[in-house]
């Protein structure tokens, strides 16, 4: 396994812990994200740093989900970029609702850590999961 693949691994394994010191000391000081646009929580969109990333993406959707990707396939391109397909699972804190979510996410790897995120998810999944079960 490359080194880029092992700290992309690491990355899974703090998330699914919920371990956000282990994402923070993963990220780069220069990291940048791009997650996507209309995504719960206000985190859609682009967030530059370790500090705005963790708590405006990672924190915000923690906040209102216990939830977690899990990867399931691994490609690395010929550029470097690690392509990593999977599934978010969890449940909505509010509404008890499960949810389940495909992703895909792009990384860069630099000088040891996450340089770069670019995120693709079902974002109409996680929105369904924070409507209240009609009784």
């Amino acid at each position: 396994m490359s080194t880029a693949l092992h700290v992309v691994e690491n990355f899974y394994r703090a998330a699914q812990a919920g371990d956000g010191a282990a994402i923070l000391a993963l990220l780069h000081p220069e990291f940048r994200a791009h997650t996507a646009p209309g995504m719960p929580c206000g985190a859609g969109g682009a967030f530059l740093g370790p500090r705005e990333a963790l708590t405006r993406v990672w924190g915000a959707v923690y906040a209102d989900f216990d939830t977690a990707p899990f990867a399931e396939t691994w490609h690395e391109t010929t550029d470097g970029i690690i392509v990593v397909t999977g599934h978010y699972r969890g449940i909505a804190r509010a509404t008890g609702r499960p949810h389940r979510a495909e992703f895909v996410h792009l990384w860069r790897v630099t000088d040891g850590r996450l340089s770069w995120l670019h995120q693709y998810t079902d974002t109409a999944r996680w929105h369904d999961a924070l409507v209240p079960a009609a009784g």
